[in-house]
């Protein structure tokens, strides 16, 4: 097991070739201030954001969203290449971890194949796009179990 929360979301990172350090300022602040869970002493739905609720936050790199089926084969050009790609991810977990607890955000192993476990909670998926252009960052709300 490399890496697992409780209660929180599952953040599914798509980097796009053309990211900017200013669409990771974007997406960490999306992903912290998204008000998906209800306030418990109000009753109140789409109330408190994944801090206020003092949750836990699990980052996975996936270039696949970034797929698009010529024919039958997936092609992922438009993907960051991984050379890049790892140290913007790197630098994105880094922005989640000084915006929020460091110990409540984990993240798996860049450009591994992984067994991502979820309960889904709701369930709800969101998507998130940057400022900048079309991006992709997939966000459930739920927890990974082994």
């Amino acid at each position: 097991m490399v890496s697992e929360i409780g209660p929180g979301l599952l953040v599914l990172v798509g980097l796009h070739e053309s990211d900017t350090d200013s669409d990771a300022d974007y997406i960490c602040r999306k992903v912290l201030n998204m008000r998906l869970f209800t306030n418990e002493s109000t009753g109140r739905g789409w109330d408190q954001n994944v801090m206020q609720r003092n949750y836990e936050v699990l980052l996975v790199s996936q270039f696949t969203l970034y797929g698009v089926l010529k024919g039958n084969k997936p092609d992922f050009h438009v993907a960051m290449p991984p050379q890049k790609a790892k140290p913007f991810y790197e630098s994105l977990v880094d922005k989640f971890r000084k915006a929020y607890r460091p110990d409540a955000i984990k993240d798996g192993v860049f450009g591994a194949m992984m067994k991502v476990n979820l309960v889904n909670d709701g369930p709800v998926t969101m998507q998130l796009d940057s400022s900048q252009s079309s991006k992709s960052t997939n966000v459930e709300t739920g927890r990974t179990i082994n």
